[in-house]
């Protein structure tokens, strides 16, 4: 196998696309190789690498059916829902507290502090 063409960034011809691009079309490369790459030089480090995918061989994306989104409901929920209080809170819990904000950074003062 040859070495993948390499284009300059914003440069890519018609016909190829990266992963979010395919995605925006409504399709994703379904198993196909990486046909390309595009190169952004930067200064004092190596350049951003992008990888393209063609158009044309790209498939449909997957329809979500009821398993996946109840099982995707599941996931998020779980993510939302605080290890040690046991309550949902309304976020995403930070992977660096590892719980929710009041229970990460408790009221010193209790729950008769004022709001100043």
């Amino acid at each position: 196998m040859g070495a993948l063409p390499v284009f300059r960034w914003r440069l890519a011809p018609d016909g190829y696309a990266t992963r979010r691009q395919l995605r925006a079309l409504g399709l994703r490369p379904g198993g196909q190789p990486v046909a390309a790459q595009l190169e952004r030089p930067r200064r004092r480090r190596g350049p951003l690498v992008a990888y393209l995918y063609r158009v044309d061989l790209a498939v449909p994306v997957r329809p979500m059916t009821p398993a996946r989104r109840a099982a995707l409901e599941r996931a998020n929920r779980a993510r939302r829902t605080c290890p040690s209080c046991r309550r949902d809170a309304g976020y995403v819990i930070p992977a660096a507290l590892g719980c929710c904000v009041p229970c990460a950074y408790p009221d010193p003062r209790g729950s008769e502090g004022s709001a100043l």
